[in-house]
This record gives C-alpha cells, sequence and structure tokens, in this order.
C-alpha cells in the first residue's frame, strides 16, 4: 500500500511532468531535503522580475505578498491578486 508521501510523490512528479512537457518550464530538480527550502525561491523571482525591467520597490511589493500569501491557508492566490 502507497502512503500518503507516496502519493503526493507520484502527484508531484505529474505535475512536472505537465509543466516541463507541456508548459515549457524548466524543471531545477527535487530541493526536499536542500539547505533552507522555501516555496518561494525570493533569489530566482527577483532576478526574473529584474529582467522584466520591474522596480526595486515593485518587486519588494510582489514577494512581501507571496510570503503572506504562502503563510495564509484561509485563503487562495486569487485574493492577493485583485
Amino acid at each position: 500500500m502507497e502512503t500518503i508521501s507516496q502519493i503526493e510523490r507520484i502527484t508531484q512528479n505529474r505535475i512536472v511532468k505537465l509543466f516541463t512537457e507541456q508548459l515549457g518550464y524548466q524543471y531545477l530538480g527535487n530541493w526536499e531535503d536542500r539547505p533552507n527550502n522555501s516555496n518561494i525561491e525570493e533569489g530566482i523571482v527577483r532576478d526574473y522580475l529584474k529582467v522584466k525591467g520591474y522596480s526595486e520597490t515593485l518587486i519588494n511589493h510582489a514577494l512581501d505578498k507571496l510570503r503572506i500569501a504562502a503563510k495564509n491557508y484561509n485563503e487562495n492566490l486569487q485574493c492577493i491578486i485583485t
């Protein structure tokens, strides 16, 4: 019998396949055991937004909103976008 973590890993693998094969995203690997692992990789987000031309002020604001949303389990991302 599969455990919850095994079922979750299978689901995550399906999501990775969708994002890489159908949506063209680059998979950076399984960072489960990486030190300082986080749901939001701020350095990557910050670098991407800089390349896209966003100001430091807007980048900081976006990261603040993402941090708040990541800690709020009662709301979904749609509520912070509007």
